[in-house]
């Protein structure tokens, strides 16, 4: 489902396509602007429709990194829980057990928290602060894992008949959470990048593509007359500046 925001970019960008039709076939438009020329407009036209492509590739790409993430990290909870069982029945002093418990009870994550709205553009809980809060979530849990490893190679006794329980196998599951984000990383600063140019095309003072709308009905009003129906017809064409 296309946000807000999404749906008020695209519908700048369809109506821009509107006012170029509309103006292309006034008899006296011909401004001495260069920008406000119809095949300026046309050129706008074709980059920003590029921008819109553009962030969406990347903003696909991203969600696609995403969703890696969450499926390697499914397992994580779960696992961390079995190791703690196992390290019950062995007979291990209280502080080990405890130290271990520790990291499982950081790993699982205290009080849920509440569920933050996501910002349009990119995905993610629409503050800063929830950002924040996202990313080091993973990355502490992460981070915790690789201590309780690091805890359990100094145990002796711990040698799991499980597969995925031995200390070889959950190496080799710690470094895959730790690559999973990699990804995550790179596509959202390449989205964030697409981001910015599109804002630019679209609403970047003086050249983007609202004030050069506005511009447009300006001369048409300039040429017509604030009563006359070309005027009326270009003023209908709506345009916002869209907050991301």
């Amino acid at each position: 489902m296309s946000s807000t925001s999404e749906v008020g970019h695209a519908k700048n960008v369809a109506n821009l396509q509107k006012l170029i039709e509309q103006v292309s076939v006034y008899t006296l438009y011909n401004p001495p602007v260069a920008n406000l020329s119809v095949t300026s407009l046309q050129n706008l036209y074709t980059t920003a429709v590029a921008k819109l492509s553009e962030v969406e590739e990347k903003r696909t790409a991203n969600k696609n990194a995403i969703a890696v993430r969450q499926t390697a990290y499914e397992n994580l909870k779960p696992i961390c829980t079995r190791i703690v069982s196992f390290l019950d029945i062995l007979g291990l002093q209280q502080a080990t057990i405890d130290q271990a418990r520790t990291l499982n009870r950081t790993i699982q994550g205290g009080q849920k928290k509440k569920t933050t709205s996501e910002n349009p553009d990119n995905g993610q809980p629409s503050n800063n602060n929830s950002i924040s809060t996202s990313r080091q979530s993973y990355t502490q849990q992460a981070e915790n894992f690789g201590i309780l490893l690091q805890l359990l190679a100094t145990i002796p006794a711990y040698t799991p008949n499980e597969d995925d329980l031995k200390l070889n196998n959950l190496t080799s599951y710690h470094a895959s959470l730790v690559s999973a984000t990699q990804p995550v990383n790179q596509t959202e600063a390449e989205l964030n990048i697409k981001l910015t140019e599109r804002d630019q095309v679209l609403y970047a003072e003086e050249t983007g593509l609202y004030t050069i709308a506005q511009n447009v009905k300006k001369y048409v009003k300039t040429i017509y007359g604030a009563t006359s129906p070309e005027f009326e017809t270009v003023s209908a064409i709506k345009f916002t500046v869209v907050k991301s």
